[in-house]
């Protein structure tokens, strides 16, 4: 391995000569480097059980079939190869030292040699090879592993990961939410993993928590692993998810003690509960995800093929008006694809502050000086009511806006994904994933107008030289230049206005007063549980 550094940012692990951590044998392996708040330990208070109020249905634990918060399960039950601080530094987790080779296309890494399965099972390199296999196979986003050719070192603890090209989101794809590492043994018996039966069954993980009891549209538990390599992880005995869709439920909950924590993003309940002096509420957490939710708008329609239209639906947006109506005024400004707490947002890029009157005059120069007729589609819930809001903010502009609400997501979904469709407007969301490469291009290549495929290039834009830009960028191995390639891609996209950005989602947690080291890292819910105390 190449010449070992302690802990450094992320952004500067790609650089020109190549960064590794190296922590020892696992003898000489202090804790504290697991963890992420070493300064909050719970001494004799641990223990206890954690009951958690959970807002989304959950198809099974182990996300590398799957996206989303259904990562949130996986992350207790596996562990990844690295955790990211709140700097975006990788802390050690299976991995306890890295390096890259010089040209960014060898991944040296040391498997904990205490790691091992709940069955018992030693994880080697072969497990990691066939978790990046699995993901390569089933996940939705593609990119992630696309340069990985194979990984070396069979069943041993020193392996490698080898790349056709450099890769700078890797240790961003490493986390365990995105790359949980699962046993080959179990898992390589031929079956269809979307559809394996010991993915809630008779489930063998590799992390903190051993799952009990399954039963995604209701109750999840999960209880200590004894065995975790961590010495003393994890704190708690048990977790216990609570499946609970509605959010008045999980208020009363929250409200009542019956639930330690729950989940919701926004709204009037964060407001309630501030109030109540026996609930703290936090907004830290989930930076990596970058939740935007936009205005989708399709390229190929005949009057919104005209950019000079979808720059004047810009200038008709009033964002302040928006985010204090539909997420009483808890969002951030968003004016690029990159979320705006990334370091490759781009603050200064034209975010066309609301203009009135610019805006009618680029519809009379696209040919409609009386205003011209758009129709939006979107779902019940606070898209619908962001319809309602755009609906009276674009009337100032001259364009009557139909709203067309379709009965749910997924329906919505499939329509502006269909072939030929004949979608206008829609609104949407979509996530980060912490780097561009992972959850940003796909809304912009050329080669990702997928019909059918959610999340893909809906707005069927096509900019060669913004695809040149991108791919340069996730290419580059100087964080610099890969910061002025992304600026730049970012001001030549906004030009264009193949969306329009609402906001960028600000995501609460509400807990009792007693809980310690909440789930509030860079992916929030989404990595480890097992810092979590009660202070009894």
């Amino acid at each position: 391995m190449a010449a070992k550094n302690q802990r450094k940012p992320w952004l500067h692990y790609v650089a020109a000569t190549a960064l590794s951590l190296s922590l020892g044998t696992a003898s000489a392996v202090a804790q504290d480097n697991y963890l992420l708040h070493p300064e909050n330990k719970p001494g004799d208070k641990a223990g206890g059980s954690f009951v958690v109020g959970l807002h989304i249905p959950m198809t099974h634990p182990i996300g590398v079939v799957a996206s989303g918060l259904r990562n949130i399960p996986g992350a207790q039950l596996n562990a990844g190869l690295i955790r990211l601080s709140d700097d975006y530094e990788p802390v050690p987790y299976l991995a306890t030292e890295w390096s890259f080779a010089d040209d960014g296309k060898k991944f040296d890494f040391t498997l904990h040699p205490e790691a091992r399965f709940h069955d018992g099972e030693d994880i080697t390199c072969t497990d990691v090879a066939f978790s990046i296999k699995t993901s390569q196979e089933n996940h939705p986003f593609k990119p992630m592993f696309a340069p990985v050719t194979g990984v070396d070192g069979g069943d041993s603890k020193d392996c490698t990961i080898n790349l056709k090209q450099p890769h700078p989101a890797l240790m961003m794809a490493l986390t365990p939410g995105l790359l949980p590492i699962i046993p080959e043994h179990i898992y390589n018996d031929g079956q269809d993993m979307a559809t394996h039966p010991r993915l809630t069954q008779d489930v063998v993980g590799s992390g903190p928590f051993k799952l009990k009891e399954w039963n995604g549209n209701a109750k999840i538990h999960f209880v200590k692993n004894e065995d975790f390599f961590v010495e003393g992880l994890p704190y708690l005995d048990e977790v216990i998810f609570n499946v609970v869709p509605d959010p008045s439920t999980n208020s009363l909950g929250i409200e009542s003690g019956e639930f330690d924590m729950v989940s919701i993003w926004a709204g009037d309940d964060i407001d309630r509960a501030r109030q109540n002096p026996n609930i703290k509420v936090i907004d830290k957490g989930f930076e990596a995800i970058g939740a935007i939710p936009w205005i989708q708008l399709n390229v190929r329609d005949e009057v919104l093929s005209d950019v000079r239209v979808r720059q004047a639906l810009w200038y008709g947006y009033n964002w302040e008006e928006y985010n204090d109506v539909v997420y009483a005024g808890q969002h951030r400004r968003q004016c690029t694809g990159i979320q705006s707490q990334s370091p490759f947002y781009n603050a200064d890029a034209n975010c066309y502050d609301r203009d009135v009157e610019k805006a009618k005059a680029l519809l009379a120069e696209a040919g409609y000086p009386d205003g011209l007729e758009l129709t939006i589609s979107t779902h019940p819930g606070p898209l619908q009511t962001g319809a309602e809001v755009l609906k009276r903010q674009w009337a100032e502009i001259g364009v009557d806006l139909q709203i067309d609400v379709k009965p749910d997501e997924v329906t919505q979904l499939k329509e502006i994904t269909a072939e030929n469709s004949p979608y206008q407007i829609s609104l949407v969301g979509l996530w980060n994933w912490g780097d561009p490469v992972i959850g940003v291009n796909r809304s912009y290549n050329c080669d990702n107008i997928k019909v059918g495929v959610a999340f893909s290039n809906m707005s069927g834009y096509c900019n060669e030289a913004v695809d040149a830009k991108l791919a340069e960028a996730g290419f580059a191995l100087d964080v610099d230049e890969r910061k002025r390639l992304y600026f730049e891609a970012q001001e030549m996209i906004n030009a264009d206005v193949p969306v329009i950005y609402l906001t960028n989602e600000v995501w609460f947690t509400r807990m009792q007063n007693s809980i310690e080291n909440p789930p509030d890292g860079v992916w929030g819910w989404m990595d480890s549980w097992a810092e979590v105390w009660i202070d009894k």
